[in-house]
């Protein structure tokens, strides 16, 4: 690898954008006739991305930026292409970005490419902010302090928004910052950048922004404290058990120091997370633990330095191990930049017993240590500690029996050039845990080269059957794993197909003793359409060896035998539909072989309506049927889960979620009212039901109501 691949300077850095401090005030009402945005710079002649990069954006789209001592400011002017209607799905926060009319703003306040923020809206003006990480991923989970109004008019429509300094995180002194803006216009299926990006990275990749020059340093944020205070009250009823009602009266309060302007101090005393999403159930016909993501606000900013370490399957923190359940009375975490090339990251969260299960409070301290290396890679550490205290170790086998500690140590590496083409990781790992001693190493790495036509990449993986992350998530151990892949895509002279081609991947698992357990083939073509929709179909051959009992139908209890081998072939289809209509539907098909010679179907859907842009209704369903010899025979079950989104106001919120999982034999109601009275500041009234599918008999039902406050000190 040579030093000019490493090192070469930032690919956008002749687009750059002048920003000077306001000439008169600036007030937020999506008009660009105030006096303040006369003199400043226009960031215009767009870039296409989508459906092809080799021109400029037939889409006209101006963006003027200024500040004063307290807000960045920023108006986008978004015309109109062709005649007819914006598409939006609703007034819902952090919305879909391929399925609205949206602008987007990418910063890179410390301009390492790697990390930033992400504010925007879409064409009703449901907004959209999220914390940026790994060069160019978006986590929407994470909520500020910020105003916004969108205008529409005849020929366009605008988006003018005030970001508080205070809200964002930035290198003291710095006067050039990374920045881009994107434009989705579903009207004619272009997705378009101020700094062009290739087609086959998403607009947010930091690699490709462009350079916001200050006239002068940003001013400092000064005192820089947010306390968010919380109070709630509650009641349930458990009717399985026929207990009183239990009811809630809770406070307690989150608080954001800002240490330096780009170094903050999360602390949390006795949080509650009652108002988060509940999580979308799936059917599990997996041998293995299930993964859901984190949404609690507290865990979420710089998140990544925690819970990005590693991969997929194998994180060996994870912080949804820390207080669900199980009450947390305070944490603390400091997060942030320490120049240019340092993040830190310190958690340390306190949990109580729960006596029912003889759980011990426990104490959870995680260190991250980041190391900017070449043009955007990285060198990490990682230290998890858990801690049980005051432990005595139990010999009551009516409750589970918890260790006195667990701790893991890592360091990975990073690797992403400066054109984004290469990409990569190599990680080690090592867990310690009482009386274990031997075979507790992780070590995983993959390499990817990704071009507009080649996605090449290679994994491998070696996970040691005593390694022990208990605040992580790492479902199977003692194996090692190959995954190669390889795509191509051919981009036709068509009116209505974009691209096209195969792709091919596979995978092989050995024990230890490098005797396989595993392996899948799996090979697919892909349709994308000018239109946005997308044909996939595929075929697979299997090979699973049995390590430990299993019931294939993960319902019945019946299970096959440690050791038993099983081969079978599959093949399915799956489709995405345009998402232009007020009508949208997706169906994913699965059928062929299945354990112990059975065979097993699999269709899953998704179908939407919009009153844009005030409802959205979907519906998504999965439905199996199992064929099994003695003791299972035919076994079909549903899962079923419609949705219902009423947007009043960009301010005001009604969900009703509904799921009837009949694998788990439940039926589970979640309405949540949201009203955000002032910016980051919420009422919310949520009520949820659990019933047993048949007779439809109560199992469960709660309501809270909690009020939230964002006090800017």
């Amino acid at each position: 690898m040579s030093s000019l691949f490493l090192f070469a300077q930032k690919k956008n850095d002749a687009y750059k954008l002048a920003i000077r401090k306001a000439s008169a005030p600036i007030e937020i009402d999506g008009s660009i006739d105030d006096a303040g945005w006369q003199d400043t710079d226009v960031a215009t002649n767009f870039f296409m991305v989508l459906p092809m990069d080799t021109s400029f954006a037939k889409v006209r789209t101006d963006v003027h930026m200024t500040y004063d001592d307290k807000n960045l400011y920023l108006i986008a002017v978004c015309y109109h292409a062709l005649p007819g209607p914006y598409y939006v799905e609703s007034l819902r926060r952090d919305f879909a970005f391929g399925k609205n009319d949206n602008f987007l703003l990418f910063m890179d306040p410390f301009d390492d490419q790697t990390n930033g923020f992400s504010f925007g809206s879409n064409a009703a003006g449901a907004q959209w902010d999220g914390t940026m990480y790994e060069g160019g991923k978006v986590d929407l989970s994470w909520d500020n302090k910020w105003t916004s109004v969108v205008r529409n008019y005849e020929d366009k429509w605008i988006f003018e928004a005030a970001i508080p300094f205070k809200s964002i995180r930035y290198k003291k002194g710095i006067t050039q910052w990374g920045i881009n803006f994107s434009r989705l216009d579903l009207k004619t299926t272009e997705k378009s950048s101020w700094a062009p990006v290739p087609r086959q990275f998403p607009t947010a990749s930091l690699a490709y922004t462009g350079i916001l020059d200050w006239d002068q340093p940003p001013p400092e944020a000064g005192a820089n404290i947010s306390v968010i205070p919380y109070v709630l009250g509650g009641v349930s009823k458990d009717y399985a058990t026929d207990a009183p009602n239990e009811y809630r009266r809770d406070a307690g309060v989150d608080a954001k120091i800002a240490v330096t302007s780009s170094l903050n101090l999360d602390l949390t005393v006795n949080p509650d997370f009652s108002q988060v999403d509940v999580d979308r159930q799936v059917t599990n016909l997996d041998r293995f633990e299930l993964f859901f993501p984190e949404r609690r606000q507290f865990f979420l900013e710089n998140g990544d330095l925690f819970t990005n370490f590693g991969y997929a399957s194998i994180r060996p923190f994870f912080s949804r191990r820390i207080g669900l359940g199980v009450p947390i009375h305070f944490g603390a975490r400091l997060s942030g930049k320490l120049n240019k090339d340092w993040r830190l990251g310190v958690m340390d969260m306190q949990t109580g017993k729960v006596g029912d299960i003889g759980l011990p409070a426990q104490n959870f301290a995680v260190v991250a240590l980041q190391r900017r290396v070449f043009a955007r890679s990285n060198i990490g550490i990682l230290m998890v500690n858990k801690e049980s205290l005051n432990y005595t170790s139990r010999t009551d086998s009516t409750k589970p029996n918890y260790t006195s500690y667990n701790r893991n140590i890592g360091l990975e590496y990073n690797l992403a050039s400066s054109n984004n083409l290469w990409t990569g990781k190599a990680l080690l790992l090592k867990s310690f845990s009482p009386g274990i001693d031997g075979n507790d190493f992780v070590h995983a790495a993959n390499l990817q080269y990704s071009s507009r036509k080649w996605l090449i990449n290679w994994q491998h993986e070696y996970v040691g059957r005593n390694y022990n992350a208990e605040v992580g998530y790492v479902p199977r151990q003692g194996y090692i794993k190959v995954n190669p892949q390889i795509s191509y895509l051919f981009f036709p002279k068509s009116k209505h197909i974009l691209s096209h081609g195969p792709q091919l991947m596979a995978f092989q698992i050995y024990n230890e003793s490098f005797k396989k357990t595993d392996f899948q083939a799996y090979l697919a073509y892909i349709f994308t359409f000018r239109s946005q929709s997308k044909l996939t179909g595929w075929v697979a051959n299997d090979y699973q060896k049995l390590l430990v009992p299993f019931d294939p139908t993960r319902f019945t209890g019946d299970t096959l035998a440690r050791g038993t081998q099983h081969r079978w072939k599959s093949f399915g289809v799956d489709y995405i539909s345009k998402p232009q209509s007020v009508f949208t539907y997706a169906f994913s098909s699965r059928y062929g072989g299945y354990y112990a010679n059975g065979s097993r179907l699999n269709i899953t859907s998704e179908l939407g309506y919009r009153f844009q842009p005030y409802v959205s209704i979907t519906l998504s369903s999965s439905y199996n049927y199992i064929s099994l010899p003695e003791p299972w025979k035919q076994t079909t079950f549903w899962l079923l889960g419609p949705r219902l989104d009423v947007t009043m106001t960009n301010t005001l919120f009604f969900t009703a979620f509904v799921q009837y999982n009949e694998q788990l034999k439940n039926v589970n109601l979640n309405t949540r009212l949201q009203w955000r009275y002032k910016p980051a500041s919420d009422l919310f009234i949520v009520y949820t039901d659990n019933y047993l599918p048949a007779p439809l008999s109560v199992k469960n039902r709660a309501l809270v109501i909690k009020l939230t406050y964002w006090w800017n000190i």
